[in-house]
C-alpha cells in the first residue's frame, strides 16, 4: 500500500458490479485517475471510462502491473481462469486483493492465486448497483488494519459492509443480505398479483407496493425502536393490520422464513465446499 491514495484496479470494472463500486467511490470524492478499469468489451470500456474520467485497461495483466488493490468484479464461474491467469504476474508481490463473488472460499482464492497474497472474500449484494447495498467482508491471513480500511472505503461507496470474524459466517451473510433482496421481491411480488386479482391496475398495484416497501424500509432505518414495536404500532386491537398480521403467523411465516434462510446458508456452504476441493 502507499501513503497516497492507494491505486485500484476494477478488474470487470465496467460490468455492473464493478460500475456501481466506481461510481460510488467517484462520488465520496476518490481520485479518478488512482482508478483503473477492465473489460472485455473494448467499446463499453472506453465509454465507461470517458463517462466516469477513470483509466480503461482492456489488458487484465498490464493493468495490475503497479496496482495496490485488485478488485475481482467477474461472475463466479469465470473466477478460477481469470485468477490462474493473473497467478503468474503477482509473485514477488503483494496488492490487496477483493474478490466480489459468491461461492468461492478464500482457499480457492489461495490457490489460484498465491498462498502469500492479503486477500478480502467480500459478497455483496444487488442493491449496491443503487448505492443502497449491504456487503459482508471476511479476511485472510496477512490483511492489514490499512487494508480493512480501504476495504470498508471501496465497500461502503455502495452501502454498509460486516466484518465476519469466521468465513463460515459469509454463508450467513448471504442468508441474511447477499440473498436477501429476492425474498422481499417475492413478497412485493406476492403483494402485487394480491391486488392486481382484487381490482388494481397492475401500474398502480405496482406503484403502491413498491412505494410503501421502501417507505417502511425508510421509517425502520430512521427510527431507534426495533421492526417488532414498529410493527406493533401500526396495528390497533381487532384492527385491519392486526388481521393481517395474524394470518401471517397463524400460516407459519417465522418458521417459514427461518427454514428458507437456513437453505439458503446451507447452499452457500456445499458451494463452498465444491469449489474447495
Amino acid at each position: 500500500m502507499t501513503a497516497t491514495d492507494p491505486k485500484i484496479v476494477f478488474i470487470g470494472g465496467a460490468g455492473n458490479m464493478g460500475a456501481a463500486v466506481i461510481g460510488g467511490l467517484l462520488a465520496a470524492g476518490y481520485p479518478a485517475d488512482r482508478i483503473v478499469a477492465t473489460g472485455r468489451d473494448p467499446h463499453k470500456l472506453a465509454a465507461f471510462a470517458r463517462g466516469h474520467g477513470v483509466v480503461a485497461h482492456n489488458d487484465n495483466i498490464a493493468a495490475i502491473s503497479d496496482a495496490d488493490v485488485i478488485v475481482l468484479s467477474v461472475k463466479p464461474q469465470m473466477m478460477r481462469d481469470l485468477c490462474m491467469g493473473l497467478h503468474p504476474h503477482l509473485a514477488g508481490r503483494n496488492p490487496l486483493i477483493i474478490g466480489f463473488a459468491a461461492g468461492i472460499p478464500l482457499a480457492a482464492y489461495r490457490r489460484w492465486l498465491g498462498e502469500h497474497l492479503p486477500i478480502v472474500r467480500a459478497m455483496p449484494n444487488t442493491p449496491a448497483l443503487v448505492q443502497a447495498g449491504a456487503t459482508g467482508l471476511y479476511a485472510g491471513a496477512g490483511v492489514t488494519a490499512e487494508h480493512r480500511a480501504i476495504t470498508e472505503q471501496i465497500a461502503n461507496a455502495v452501502g454498509i459492509s460486516l466484518w465476519v470474524r469466521d468465513e463460515r459466517e459469509i454463508n450467513q451473510i448471504i442468508a441474511v443480505a447477499g440473498s436477501a433482496p429476492a425474498y422481499f421481491f417475492q413478497f412485493m411480488e406476492a403483494m402485487i398479483e394480491a391486488s392486481v386479482a382484487s381490482g388494481f391496475a397492475r401500474p398502480d398495484a405496482e406503484r403502491l407496493v413498491l412505494q410503501t416497501a421502501l417507505g417502511a424500509a425508510k421509517l425502520a432505518m430512521a427510527s431507534e425502536e426495533d421492526v417488532a414495536q414498529l410493527k406493533r404500532k401500526v396495528m390497533s386491537p381487532g384492527g385491519t393490520t392486526e388481521c393481517a398480521v395474524k394470518r401471517f403467523e397463524q400460516g407459519g411465516l417465522f418458521q417459514l422464513v427461518a427454514e428458507a434462510m437456513g437453505d439458503c446458508a446451507e447452499r452457500a456452504a456445499e458451494m463452498d465446499r465444491e469449489l474447495d476441493r
